[in-house]
């Protein structure tokens, strides 16, 4: 599930910063649960420094007996558009979803177009949404995605599946509420099939991270005691048509809340991180939790990975990459914003672990980056050669007030790798999660939206494409926009992008 942080305050302070200064002020105001996005906001100076040391040390452990005090919710300035603000649910007289499934036609002299598909014309989609190569292919709205309940109030994290025995692709919408499940196989005219709830309302941050191994979702959630839950995907082929509440068939209790979940699906194995150590077997803390998922509805722990102390996202993976001492080791790429074990120094870095034993994983390498005045690594991605690894910080932008910015490393060698020149997109929007799809890297920048950029050169990234699908500002802040997307269905030209105020989008990334 994501994270987000703060950037340089503006001049124009937001209730959210009236809050963190005030949190500032006072050490007392350490929340009782530090999370994984623990500072609440651009604390500055020594607060800053003690709070994130504090924090990083241990982010679950109750440091300070502060329990009248919350957390502050960075998302809390959210203003959802419930229904598409741009066009009409469907044309008069069209025949309803039911009916078209029957073979019902559009009356003679009506379009049957679909009304949420959108081209990208003179830079600007639907009127609305500026954009450059990239369309709408549909849009779900938060209205659609809650189902008769009423709308969804916040969307976050997202996946997709693709049934490998009908063809059908599905995102997998993560929400305040639990998972919805969209059919987007006729990417015109996506459908929703349900939601399977959360596990646990109980405290922590409502949002959620979700993968997917064998036919079958794994969910974790900040909630206390969410665990993570295992859903089996094929039981979609059985969908009767109205919106469904499902439930899972397992959840994994070797941790409680978490924050963040990987899988490698060569292996077998779930990496779950962020997790409350309180909350989590065999002494785990909040780094690399190792579960054995190659029988999905048994999974079992597998061993813990804390050098780090906390990581927040990781890419693991069976290497095959251009050094040749680590072919077909498994190993984790690590954002860390760290503070090692018995210092108080906080630190953002970029690391690689070799996990291939899990009783005795090792760390290969650890660079310290400079993340600004006040950073947090977040999450990165490999090229398809395994040469690069391109990295996000989700507090720089915000706190430092520095251009949208990623950084890479060349990690062609793995015992030394080595950093390479920053690319800076050119906007201001704090950067979030980013994936890549052969010489692609599909980049969700918040309320800069999403952002295609040629990694074909590793050492010089083309923007080719974007969809800002918050047009209200391009501001380094958390009110609204692209929080993720996935860009691996077997339809081509296919990228599934959640806005945690809008919905879903289905986006054309081939529009030129």
């Amino acid at each position: 599930m994501p994270t987000t942080t703060a950037r340089r305050p503006h001049a124009r302070a937001t209730r959210l910063v009236i809050v963190l200064a005030m949190v500032a002020a006072t050490l007392a105001a350490v929340p009782t649960t530090a999370r994984a996005h623990a500072l609440c906001g651009p604390l500055t100076g020594m607060a800053a420094t003690v709070a994130r040391a504090l924090d990083a040390v241990n982010v679950f452990r109750p440091i300070v007996d502060t329990s009248a005090t919350a957390c502050p919710d960075q998302f809390a300035d959210v203003e959802p558009v419930a229904r598409r603000d741009w066009v009409g649910d469907q044309v008069a007289g069209a025949p309803s979803e039911a009916e078209r499934a029957e073979g019902a036609r559009m009356p003679r002299g009506k379009s049957n177009k679909p009304q949420t598909k959108a081209n990208c014309d003179d830079g600007m989609a639907a009127g609305e949404f500026a954009c450059d190569n990239v369309a709408i292919w549909s849009h779900v709205s938060m209205d659609e995605l809650g189902g008769p309940d009423g709308a969804i109030t916040f969307v976050n994290d997202m996946w997709g599946w693709t049934d490998a025995q009908t063809r059908k692709d599905y995102a997998l919408v993560g929400t305040g509420d639990g998972v919805v499940i969209v059919d987007i196989s006729d990417k015109l005219r996506p459908v929703v099939n349900g939601i399977l709830p959360t596990s646990s309302t109980d405290g922590g941050f409502f949002w959620r991270d979700l993968k997917v191994y064998a036919n079958h979702m794994f969910v974790g959630s900040e909630h206390e005691n969410h665990g993570i839950q295992v859903f089996d995907l094929t039981r979609l082929r059985d969908w009767d048509g109205t919106y469904t509440t499902y439930d899972e068939e397992t959840i994994y209790t070797g941790v409680g809340a978490s924050h963040n979940v990987a899988i490698n699906e060569d292996t077998g194995y779930l990496y779950v991180m962020g997790a409350d150590p309180s909350q989590s077997i065999n002494g785990c803390g909040t780094g690399l939790h190792m579960v054995d998922i190659q029988n999905p509805t048994n999974p079992t722990f597998a061993g813990c990975y804390d050098d780090d102390n906390y990581i927040h996202d990781t890419q693991c993976v069976v290497y095959d990459g251009p050094d040749a001492d680590y072919q077909g080791h498994e190993l984790c790429f690590n954002a860390a914003p760290e503070t090692p074990a018995g210092t108080s120094d906080p630190r953002d870095s970029f690391s690689v672990t070799d996990v291939t034993d899990k009783a005795n994983p090792v760390r290969l390498f650890d660079d310290v980056y400079d993340g600004g005045p006040f950073g947090y690594s977040h999450q990165g991605w490999l090229t398809d050669d395994k040469s690069t690894f391109f990295s996000g910080d989700e507090l720089d932008e915000f706190v430092s007030g520095i251009p949208t910015v990623t950084r890479s490393w060349d990690v062609s060698d793995l015992d030394n790798p080595v950093r390479m020149d920053d690319y800076f997109p050119g906007t201001t929007s704090v950067d979030h999660n980013m994936y890549i799809e052969d010489d692609l890297m599909y980049q969700s920048n918040y309320t800069s939206g999403l952002r295609v950029v040629d990694v074909s050169d590793p050492a010089n990234p083309q923007e080719v494409g974007y969809f800002d699908m918050y047009p209200e500002s391009e501001a380094a802040n958390f009110d609204g926009g692209n929080w993720s997307n996935y860009p691996y269905f077997r339809q081509p030209n296919v990228v599934a992008a959640s806005s945690i105020d809008r919905g879903l989008f289905i986006l054309n990334p081939d529009a030129g």
